[in-house]
């Protein structure tokens, strides 16, 4: 099994996977009855108010199981998964033995329910478990990240308590999930999709092809858009669960990518793949309104991961240029070079605070689609420009593989684009900046 195919370092994951569990008890002892807005001074008074009647904190606070939960991570990631970075890379593959570690050590289930095997913590402690994985690996952390604010999440809120019990224990110890919505003719118009989902006694038949499903080669279970009554348009959209070996199913060959190279980009295609009505996830033709609501929180992921990719980028630089001497004298004490990390070190922090504050608003019940189109857009840019400016100041080395930067340069494109572009994340914010203006 991948379980015991987990090597030397498997003693240390079961250890660090002991270090979360604790959450559990922390979760308690902090009272999960009380809801998380008010553990944080927020007020529950009013979902859209912005005023606390406590003294507010600042979102980079964190609730002591959260940070528990960023430590185990980064520690994780620092002694298990950046040895294998360069490789997996290098081979456009995770290894196995990684994505159960990630099972293991606690990371896939973090929303989760604790009757479901869940830790039961939070959205911003799911998020920071995204932060910390990115700045070593992107690529696993997007696996993590889509895992947990999109498939999760999707179970967790709108499945019947039959799929919910069938699924969610699985998916917090081995089972990957994968959420296919794009097709060839449907990217930033995801409505226009074209997979259909024909009713024939009790089930549905499914034909249609996705594009550019992450985890697809490695998942165990597909939530799959598809539109139950074509004449009604988006609002015959359905999503429907559908196990990886139901016959019909079939992946694709995997993307040969620029960047997060070892996270799996496949197509999948569904030919003729019959699906019982009880595996409809929530309402015939919600679909759309699901996928509306669940694209929010995975902005916000997206948001952590490209934050956390452009801190890994800044740790990596930073060493370097205070022990590298021209000139006799330290780069890093040239103007020009603190004047670079420090514009780089305030923008990586301007956006974990616009991620964290949409992370933060998300969970007292605000609505967020403007702040998680912010916390994208901007974290985005900012990986870009900082993975960019950190090659820049590594010179000749950071233009090589070996010092791993080129990587996260790479990487940081991604963030451009999928879960929505730059440009659709504009058009989001000046749409709800307009809307008060409406002639």
């Amino acid at each position: 099994s991948l379980a015991e195919s987990a090597r030397p370092g498997r003693g240390r994951m079961r250890t660090l996977a002991r270090a979360v569990a604790p959450c559990r008890t922390l979760a308690r002892a902090v009272g999960r009855s009380t809801p998380l807005a008010a553990r944080r001074g927020f007020s529950t008074a009013s979902a859209s108010s912005d005023v606390a009647p406590a003294t507010p904190l600042p979102v980079t606070h964190l609730l002591e199981e959260e940070a528990m939960m960023r430590d185990a991570t980064a520690q994780w990631a620092k002694e298990e998964l950046a040895p294998l970075v360069r490789q997996m890379d290098d081979a456009g593959r995770m290894e196995p033995h990684i994505i159960q570690a990630c099972f293991d050590s606690g990371f896939m289930g973090v929303e989760v329910p604790e009757e479901y095997g869940g830790c039961g913590s939070s959205f911003t402690a799911a998020l920071l478990v995204v932060e910390e994985l990115a700045k070593v690996d992107p690529s696993v952390s997007v696996m993590v990240d889509i895992h947990n604010t999109i498939v999760n999440n999707c179970f967790s809120y709108w499945a019947s308590d039959r799929l919910k019990a069938e699924w969610l224990p699985r998916l917090t110890t081995d089972c990957l999930g994968a959420f296919c919505l794009s097709e060839a003719a449907s990217g930033s118009d995801a409505f226009a999709l074209r997979a259909t989902a024909r009713r024939d006694g009790g089930d549905y038949v499914l034909d249609g092809e996705k594009m550019w499903i992450s985890n697809s080669q490695e998942a165990g279970v597909f939530l799959v858009m598809a539109n139950a009554d074509p004449t009604a348009g988006y609002r015959g959209i359905t999503c429907f669960v559908v196990p990886a070996d139901a016959p019909g199913l079939s992946v694709g060959r995997r993307e040969d990518k620029l960047g997060i190279r070892a996270s799996s980009t496949c197509s999948v295609r569904l030919d003729g793949v019959r699906v019982p009505a009880e595996h409809v996830l929530g309402e015939v033709g919600q679909g759309y309104k699901y996928a509306i609501n669940i694209l929010n929180e995975g902005r916000i992921g997206i948001g952590a991961q490209m934050v956390g990719l452009a801190q890994g980028a800044l740790d990596l630089t930073l060493p370097y240029v205070h022990e590298r001497r021209q000139f006799g004298s330290r780069i890093a004490d040239f103007q020009a070079v603190q004047h670079t990390l420090a514009q780089a070190a305030t923008e990586v922090h301007a956006a974990r605070l616009v991620v964290y504050n949409a992370a933060r608003m998300k969970e007292a019940g605000m609505p967020v689609v403007q702040e998680a189109a912010m916390a994208k857009l901007l974290a985005s840019q900012v990986a870009e420009r900082v993975a960019s400016k950190c090659i820049e100041l590594l010179g000749g080395v950071g233009f090589t593989k070996d010092y791993g930067v080129e990587k996260f340069y790479r990487d940081a494109k991604i963030g451009a684009i999928y879960e929505g572009t730059s440009n659709i994340q504009l058009q989001t914010i000046a749409k709800l900046m307009s809307a008060k203006y409406k002639e």
